[in-house]
C-alpha cells in the first residue's frame, strides 16, 4: 500500500528541489507505477502547477516537458514526423489509452526502467535531460546514472536529419517487452542502435568497428551485409539475462533479428528477415 503523509503542489522548481533532497520524499509524475507498490512517502511533490505539460518545437530542437503525458507524445504530429512515426510505435503498446494519459514523460525517463520503451527510443536520437541543478546533460550518460535527487524538467531533442525504426518483441499485445530496438540512422553518416528491455535498462551499442559507417549512403546490397555484421556483432556485446519472460537465450537471438531488421527497415529494405 502507498502512503502519503504531506501533499505539496510546488510553486517553483527550487522548492521541488528542496523539498526532494528527503530520502523519503517524491516526485509525482502519473502515479501509475508508484501507486501500485508498497512505500512510505514523507512529502509528496507535484510540479503540475509548473506548465511543464506541454511540447515546445523550434526549428532546432523539441523541448517536452517532464509532465508531458505519453499519450500526448504519441498523438503530437511534429514528432510523429520527425521520427517516421516510430515514437508513436514505440509507445502504443504501452498498456493502453488511459494509462497514457496519465504516465508521463519525466517518470518514463527519470526511472531508467529495464522495461522502458521510452528510453529505448529517445536514445537512438539526439537527446538530452535537463536537470534543474545539474543542467543539460547527454541522455546516453543520464542513463547510465543511478537516480539522485535532483529533478528532471524536460527532454530535449535535437532537430538533425535521422530515418528512425522502433521494433520490440511482447509475448502479448500490452505486455512488458521482451526486447526492445531502435535504430537512429542520422544523414551526416551517424548510426545509433540502441536494445533495451534485456531485462536490464537500455543502452546504447556502442560500434567501435565501424560497421554502420556512411549505412544510408550504401547500396542495398552493402546495407544487408552492414546489418548482418552489427546484428551478430551486437548479439555479442549485448549483455542478456532471464527471467519470467523470456530466456538468456531466446534475449540474445532476439538482439540479433530486431537489430538486423531495425537497420534495413531504417535503410529502405523492409523485409529485413
Amino acid at each position: 500500500m502507498l502512503k502519503i503523509k504531506e501533499y505539496v503542489k510546488v510553486k517553483d522548481l527550487e522548492e521541488a528541489y528542496l523539498l526532494n533532497q528527503k530520502k523519503t520524499a517524491c516526485v509525482l509524475g502519473g502515479m501509475v507505477w508508484l501507486k501500485m507498490g508498497n512505500r512510505n512517502i514523507s512529502t509528496a511533490i507535484d510540479l503540475s502547477g509548473l506548465d511543464l505539460d506541454m511540447i515546445e518545437e523550434t526549428e532546432e530542437e523539441f523541448r517536452i516537458g517532464a509532465m508531458t503525458s505519453l499519450r500526448t507524445l504519441e498523438t503530437y504530429k511534429g514528432l510523429d514526423g520527425y521520427t517516421q512515426g516510430a515514437v508513436k510505435k514505440s509507445l502504443r503498446h504501452i498498456v493502453g489509452v488511459q494509462f497514457r494519459n496519465c504516465a508521463t514523460v519525466g517518470g518514463s525517463i527519470f526511472g531508467r526502467y529495464g522495461f522502458s520503451d521510452v528510453l529505448t527510443m529517445f536514445l537512438a536520437m539526439d537527446s538530452y535531460v535537463e536537470l534543474y541543478k545539474g543542467g543539460i546533460v547527454p541522455l546516453e550518460d543520464f542513463a547510465k546514472k543511478k537516480p539522485d535527487r535532483d529533478i528532471l524538467v524536460r527532454v530535449i531533442v535535437k532537430k538533425r536529419p535521422i530515418k528512425t525504426v522502433y521494433l520490440s518483441q511482447r509475448n502479448s499485445s500490452t505486455d512488458f517487452p521482451v526486447l526492445t530496438c531502435c535504430v537512429g540512422l542520422f544523414a551526416d553518416g551517424e548510426a545509433r542502435a540502441v536494445v533495451g528491455a534485456c531485462p536490464q535498462r537500455a543502452g546504447l551499442v556502442q560500434d567501435e568497428q565501424g560497421i554502420l559507417k556512411d549505412f544510408c549512403s550504401k547500396d542495398l546490397k552493402a546495407q544487408e551485409q552492414a546489418a548482418v555484421s552489427f546484428a551478430q556483432y551486437a548479439k555479442e556485446r549485448v549483455k542478456t539475462g532471464g527471467n519470467m519472460r523470456a530466456s538468456k537465450e531466446y534475449r540474445s537471438h532476439l538482439v540479433g533479428v530486431l537489430v538486423k531488421r531495425a537497420l534495413l527497415a531504417a535503410g529502405g529494405m523492409d523485409n529485413g528477415n
